[in-house]
């Protein structure tokens, strides 16, 4: 088991808009298998490649007991006005703040072996499968807060003991 350390704010991986995987390989199988694990771990939805370091379209979910992975993932359908939803960030640990997410989602991309992965819900399930694709399009959730609670955001961010 490799519990991979989370990348914090700050952090250039989080901010690049990670590469398509282009090619399944054993390098590819162990990422899944990292991300498998860093996910698995108490109070966690998802984990993204970048989080652990990897510039990568990828990533994991344990979401209402649930564990899983999907690579190459793009948002195909978001339903519903964007709502304000509590929502926090392992790599802006102690920060929790109100994000603007639909309240529907479906990510569609590829597993291990190539085939077509659908993943879609409502509730937690959709607002994870946005937060995790932001993340591998180079976005942390400060960046959806409304400009007066981001303001409030990164002034806490600034003041954190891990920033």
């Amino acid at each position: 088991m490799t519990v991979r350390e989370i990348r914090l704010y700050g952090d250039p991986v989080l901010r690049t808009p990670c590469a398509e995987i282009e090619k399944i390989d054993d390098g590819v199988r162990a990422l899944v298998q990292d991300l498998l694990d860093s996910v698995a771990l108490p109070g966690r939805a998802g984990v993204a490649a970048p989080q652990i370091g990897v510039g990568l379209r990828a990533f994991s979910y344990n979401v209402d007991g649930t564990i899983g992975y999907v690579l190459n993932p793009r948002i195909v359908e978001v339903r519903g006005e964007p709502q304000p939803t509590g929502e926090g960030c392992l790599s802006v640990p102690g920060l929790w703040h109100d994000a603007l997410r639909h309240p529907y989602a479906r990510v569609e991309g590829i597993d291990l072996d190539g085939a077509k992965v659908v993943l879609e819900g409502e509730g937690l399930m959709a607002q994870m499968l946005q937060h995790e694709t932001d993340h591998l399009d180079g976005m942390v959730y400060l960046q959806r807060l409304a400009k007066d609670e981001r303001a409030k955001a990164m002034r806490a961010v600034r003041e954190s003991d891990w920033f």
